[in-house]
């Protein structure tokens, strides 16, 4: 390259605006379509176990406590996700969703990408083993 043309596009590079964001301090508004963290409600789902079975990535477990009073907790493994939104698909009785709201997924440790999902009491009802 030559110093005439680099020289000229450092010169038009200094009165412009940068083209980058400031990410995490100005936010823009997340797509409708995005497919983010999952979303369980324990009251739609019957333990079918479909969702698990469908899953490419393995992300899913289902832990039954007691099948007839519909008690159930969905293990979420977000590291091994690849929110394909298959899960959301098979599930029939749209117990599962993914939301575009809660999108930034990044830890610096492993505990936060297994999330235990269902009601509080199921949750603490939960072998340790599980």
């Amino acid at each position: 390259m030559r110093i005439g043309a680099m020289l000229g596009d450092i010169t038009r590079s200094l009165f412009r605006k940068p083209v980058t964001e400031l990410y995490p301090f100005t936010r823009k508004a997340a797509p409708d379509r995005l497919r983010g963290s999952l979303i369980f409600d324990p009251a739609k789902c019957t333990g079918c176990k479909i969702c698990v079975r469908d899953c490419p990535a393995n992300a899913l477990e289902l832990h039954v406590i007691d099948k007839t009073a519909k008690r159930f907790v969905l293990r979420f493994h977000s590291d091994r996700c690849t929110f394909c939104a298959q899960c959301v698909f098979s599930c029939n009785f749209d117990a599962i969703s993914l939301s575009h709201e809660a999108w930034e997924l990044a830890a610096l440790s492993q505990e936060p990408f297994n999330v235990p999902c269902g009601r509080p009491e199921d949750i603490a009802a939960l072998p340790a083993e599980a």
